[in-house]
């Protein structure tokens, strides 16, 4: 009896001990930054990231680290899939309402995390809202969390870790910052002021873009909104040792992709994929440890989260680093592969890419001389005023006829040329190094099942490139209308549970508040409400809001209006219920009319 009840109570130890050792995981994103954008990846700006560079020192850290593509909704999809953008489905800006693998919070649900997400929650899964056990982009109260204040960044960081004590389970914590992504800090009157406010002529110039007065003024205001990042990851990793749980949980920390300027997001190039990923794993990863042995990206992190958590998942495109955390050296970690698709107004302009730490290849299938690329940063006053230059300067006007037309294959010694510059194709004494290039893309596209295979295959031959691309496109537009076409129409869509208030005037460049006033009925009880800015004749998003309403009340939110919206037009749709195929009230505005803003 004496020795059954001594075993017991041995099972029942080990057990205890089994639960108490499975980590926490906090995951913390920024949003739209460069690498070279902080002081522990080379930014000389004296103070501009002390909590990112603290947190980055704190573990292991990777000099060569990518993410897969350079825009938000399919590199995140990317990151919490382990599946490349063709195989997890989400390849541009568009719901997948039956994807057929795993996400990251099913499979950490079912190994008995609780998750939890705040910021890019719409952005960070095949659809919204997905099955997280939290969304904390609203308050105890029901308002808006304001994505640009630190503090709100704190709270929603302490609320999730207390959730998951109450669930008595271990979490997996999603938070989301949502700096330094457009609208960049606005000056002295943003109510959001940074720690550190960044003065034009100390801004390092990135040599992809070119020294001017507005450049520097714009890239001002982007360093700037760098520190209003670094203030909201000090209040994320103040609530993380507030709540006792530091020693416990791993911390993971990258950017999404580089910059919002261009030649840096929705590129492929260097900068535009080059990220600060560190890991910080108690009682594994030793302080200020930096890897420069391995090249890991994006579509390695679950895999690598899930062999920290011990967890099983399926069988997945990227593998696990975490062998390499614990300081051991891994094979087959010589370069990385990359894949850009489509972009937010769903023009399908496909690339792909090569990156060792010394070179960069390109295949750019879309370019075939007159067809021009559809990036997020021609709304800039850095492009504007590379357009404006152009028309006098000769380097600027080839520089601006690359960034729209480019050319079929580009091949870069970013060691020597990280700005991407100077294209070495058809360099007589690369071409040994440009073919090892072209077959890795082939294996990889063969072995991942790549839809570009074919057309890569024949990647000489223009008329197939072509018929590839335009194939793609016609894709993309039979999506959209068979998307609207088999929405079905909710029983409930005729109630109408609130009204608009619109901004007036629209000046672009200025920040507008958008009212909605609203009176949900009881029985619906709390309800999420979507407020989408678009541009352009066609549409396309510029920013998204999303918060719970409940009862008679009025919600407030403000838009950044374009610098330079598309066709001088902007509209605003809205629409209330779990999500839009169930919507209890859709509102969509005509195209309003944006004035010029006066000089």
């Amino acid at each position: 009896m004496l020795f059954r009840a001594l075993v017991i109570v041995l099972v029942l130890v080990i057990c205890s001990t089994s639960v108490d050792a499975k980590p926490n995981l906090l995951i913390v994103t920024v949003d739209d930054m460069s690498a070279d954008s902080i002081g522990s990846y080379g930014c000389p700006i004296e103070g501009i990231s002390p909590h990112m560079d603290g947190l980055v020192r704190s573990g292991m850290r990777f000099q060569y680290a990518h993410v897969q593509v350079g825009n938000c909704m399919p590199g995140r999809n990317v990151m919490w899939s382990g599946l490349y953008p063709h195989n997890n489905g989400v390849e541009g800006f568009y719901r997948v309402a039956n994807p057929q693998h795993q996400h990251l919070v099913d499979m950490m649900k079912a190994a008995g995390y609780f998750t939890a997400i705040m910021g890019k929650t719409s952005h960070s899964t095949p659809y919204h809202p997905y099955p997280w056990d939290a969304i904390l982009d609203t308050a105890e109260d029901g308002s808006n969390y304001d994505k640009k204040n630190p503090a709100h960044f704190g709270e929603a960081t302490a609320r999730g870790i207390a959730a998951a004590a109450e669930a008595e389970k271990p979490f997996c914590l999603m938070v989301n910052v949502s700096d330094p992504h457009k609208p960049f800090y606005s000056g002295p009157g943003d109510k959001n002021q940074p720690t550190l406010v960044v003065n034009p002529e100390d801004v390092p110039v990135p040599g992809f873009l070119f020294d001017d007065p507005q450049v520097r003024q714009e890239l001002a205001l982007y360093y700037s909104s760098v520190s209003r990042a670094d203030d909201c990851v000090g209040e994320i990793l103040q609530a993380l040792k507030q709540s006792g749980q530091q020693e416990k949980t791993v911390v993971l920390f990258l950017s999404d992709h580089g910059m919002p300027l261009p030649f840096a997001k929705t590129q492929l190039y260097h900068h535009s994929t080059h990220t600060p990923l560190a890991v910080r794993w108690p009682g594994v990863t030793k302080s200020n440890t930096l890897d420069e042995e391995h090249m890991v990206s994006a579509v390695d992190l679950t895999p690598t989260i899930l062999e920290i958590a011990g967890v099983q998942g399926p069988r997945m495109d990227g593998r696990s680093f975490a062998s390499v955390l614990k300081g051991e050296s891994q094979d087959g970690r010589e370069f990385v592969i990359k894949e850009y698709n489509e972009n937010s107004g769903r023009s399908r302009d496909p690339i792909r890419a090569v990156q060792t730490k010394k070179y960069l290849y390109l295949a750019n299938a879309w370019a075939n001389g007159s067809r021009v690329f559809a990036t997020a940063t021609t709304g800039t006053q850095t492009y504007r005023r590379m357009a404006a230059l152009a028309e006098t300067d000769e380097y600027l006007a080839r520089r601006l006829a690359m960034y729209k037309h480019r050319v079929p294959e580009e091949f870069y010694d970013v060691e020597k040329d990280p700005d991407c510059l100077h294209n070495l194709i058809n360099s007589p004494m690369h071409q040994r190094l440009i073919q090892q290039q072209r077959d890795r893309l082939l294996e990889w596209m063969e072995d991942t099942n790549d839809h570009m295979l074919d057309c890569y295959r024949h990647f000489d031959d223009a008329e197939a490139r072509e018929a590839y691309v335009i194939a793609k496109e016609k894709e993309a537009t039979s999506r959209k209308k068979e998307n609207s076409k088999n929405t079905p129409k909710p029983a409930n869509a005729k109630q109408k549970v609130f009204k608009v208030s619109l901004p007036t005037p629209l000046v672009a460049g200025t920040t507008v508040e958008y009212v909605v006033n609203y009176d949900i009925p009881a029985s619906l009880g709390a309800q999420g409400i979507t407020i989408t800015l678009k541009q352009g004749k066609a549409g396309d998003r510029v920013a998204r809001e999303v918060a719970m309403i409940r009862g008679k009340g009025k919600l407030v939110v403000e838009f950044k209006i374009p610098d330079a919206p598309v066709d001088s037009r902007v509209s605003f749709a809205t629409w209330v219920g779990p999500e839009y195929s169930k919507n209890i009230q859709f509102y969509h505005t005509d195209a309003i009319p944006v004035k010029a803003k006066t000089p």
